[in-house]
């Protein structure tokens, strides 16, 4: 069974550091109007956030396309992880593939919520779509032979990785603001097509790439 008590730290602060970002795209000013929504700032800079953002309680809402599964997780209140609805994130982030779930650093799920929880403030509620999260040995293996963008010693396979997009975001704006929190490293995968590419987010050296 999963469990947080497996990382070391379970704190989950934040220190933010400020970025230049792309600019937000998908946005409709009708709706931005609508709502008396703020417009977008140029940058998205997490050390903007208040303390009053870090203190409330912490939703995060995911689909796995892969599975299909969708499901908005309580998973923080009151400065404690709730375990039941950790383990069910861990599950949700689980190896599809390999079918088997692994702990989930905590650190992820922060940079995970705080980039959803920030956007939504702009008028963008789409769920976070979870490409990949923990990989077997085996399952990463694979990928590489196929070709696929995968590390030879991927934190996918330490649960402190994963691979994700927000409907409305491209590529530039989600991994600058991703980027922003200073959790770690950021891959920025460029795609064409209707569904475009992905950012790789991890908590692991903080460090930026292009794939």
């Amino acid at each position: 069974m999963a469990t947080r008590r497996t990382f070391l730290s379970k704190t989950l602060g934040l220190t933010a550091a400020s970025f230049i970002g792309a600019p937000l795209v998908g946005l409709a000013p009708a709706r931005a109007a609508q709502d008396n929504l703020q417009p977008p700032p140029d940058i998205f800079d997490a050390q903007a956030l208040d303390l009053e953002f870090w203190v409330k309680p912490r939703t995060l809402t995911v689909t796995r396309p892969q599975s299909g599964e969708k499901a908005s997780v309580l998973y923080w209140r009151d400065g404690e992880v709730i375990d039941s609805a950790y383990e069910q994130l861990c599950h949700l982030l689980r190896d599809v593939n390999g079918k088997e779930t692994a702990p989930i650093d905590p650190k992820l799920l922060e940079t995970l919520w705080g980039a959803q929880a920030f956007v939504a403030r702009y008028g963008i509620d789409s769920p976070i779509e979870i490409l990949s999260g923990y990989r077997t040995p085996a399952s990463n293996q694979r990928l590489r032979e196929q070709g696929i963008p995968a590390a030879r010693q991927s934190l996918h396979m330490e649960g402190k990785a994963a691979d994700v997009r927000i409907a409305n975001l491209n590529e530039e704006v989600l991994g600058g603001l991703v980027k922003s929190f200073r959790q770690g490293g950021v891959g920025f995968y460029y795609r064409g097509g209707p569904r475009g590419g992905w950012i790789h987010a991890d908590t692991g050296l903080k460090r930026t790439w292009k794939g």
